[in-house]
């Protein structure tokens, strides 16, 4: 008897992908009974389901971000690259990646594989273990940067374009905004392989997940606090690199710093007018999203015939994965951000700024 093709049993429901004979959800969109959870980002990782299967790092992330009790009433860590069976549903989580803990979901039935990416990119990443690709029937893939202009630089380049910012200014402070899970991370460890060995200055919603990659053993070097003038109308940090989220240059508490430059780090600074339209003095390419070239790469190496692609530019990636002999899927799935892991601040982290 053929295997079964994953499209007889995973259907699309209201609150995401389903796979029918394991009865679970893979990254709803709200709260259901079972989730299996690919990594932590807001757009992914949503609060109150009833049980929740996830690497143990995503776990942490999860209960830190969402509070204890609403990142799943049970929660099952899966470590990768082993294997529960759901159900009869082979169920495996693969590196994606993405950020600490995120998993590609490898769903195997009666012969029949599926993988669900999440989000992942090619880059390398000193925070997080890298992509590792698997052979399957079908392969659901985002398509966040799916469009030939985006083929995002190495993050080596953007980082000396920023430390030749500092050293060309001086007497100024540079703003640098990225997302609090994973950019962050991220940007400090390529300063710091850049030989950048100063402390690092934090918003108070950068510093958490900070604390938390350490404890996961991943070192950041030193890391501080944004102080306050110690008067009134003056300004601090010169000559510094402060990380911060994507919206804290338009926030009073930026008035703090020493003429700041500002800098965000993105896949979207790519796009000059949107660096323009925010304002952005130094756009900074940096994603944690494959672009166009990696999109392609990926989907040829998994070999498989065929393609869903969950969000983002759907159109482009399809018509290019045809020409390649690959049928492909838009599954038009609800509640996926655009932007890169763009969550929002809670009040209190904003205030701890």
């Amino acid at each position: 008897m053929p295997a079964p093709h994953p499209d007889s049993w995973t259907r699309i429901t209201p609150e995401g992908l389903y796979c029918e004979p394991g009865g679970f959800h893979i990254d709803p969109a709200r709260a259901v009974e079972r989730a299996v959870i690919s990594h932590g980002h807001s757009d992914h990782a949503r609060p109150d389901h009833g049980a929740v299967l996830a690497t143990p790092e995503t776990l942490a992330i999860m209960t830190a971000r969402l509070g204890e009790g609403r990142a799943g009433r049970e929660q099952q860590a899966l470590p990768y690259h082993q294997t529960l069976v759901q159900n009869g549903v082979r169920v495996t989580l693969v590196p994606a990646g993405h950020v600490l803990g995120s998993a590609q979901v490898v769903l195997e039935w009666r012969g029949s594989r599926l993988v669900v990416s999440g989000d992942y990119k090619r880059q390398p990443d000193p925070t997080c273990l890298p992509f590792e690709a698997v052979p399957c029937d079908v392969f659901v893939t985002e398509a966040t940067f799916a469009l030939p202009v985006f083929r995002h630089p190495p993050m080596r380049h953007e980082v000396q374009r920023l430390l030749d910012s500092v050293r060309l200014f001086p007497q100024r402070a540079h703003l640098v905004g990225c997302y609090a899970l994973g950019k962050c991370q991220r940007l400090i460890a390529g300063l710091r392989e850049a030989g950048y060995d100063r402390p690092l200055f934090l918003h108070g919603a950068q510093a958490s997940m900070c604390r938390l990659y350490e404890r996961r053993g991943i070192a950041l070097g030193e890391l501080l606090p944004v102080p306050r003038p110690e008067k009134r109308g003056a300004t601090v940090l010169p000559g510094e690199i402060v990380l911060a989220p994507p919206s804290a240059e338009a926030n009073p508490w930026a008035r703090r710093l020493a003429d700041p430059v500002t800098a965000l780090a993105s896949g979207w600074m790519r796009v000059r007018q949107r660096a323009k339209a925010r304002g952005v003095e130094l756009p900074l390419v940096i994603s944690d999203h494959a672009d166009w070239d990696d999109l392609l790469a990926t989907c040829a190496e998994v070999e498989a015939p065929e393609v869903w692609v969950t969000h983002g530019r759907e159109e482009a990636l399809i018509h290019a994965l045809a020409a390649r002999g690959v049928r492909g899927r838009a599954l038009h799935l609800i509640g996926r951000e655009e932007d890169e892991g763009g969550d929002p601040v809670p009040a209190e982290e904003e205030a701890a700024g």
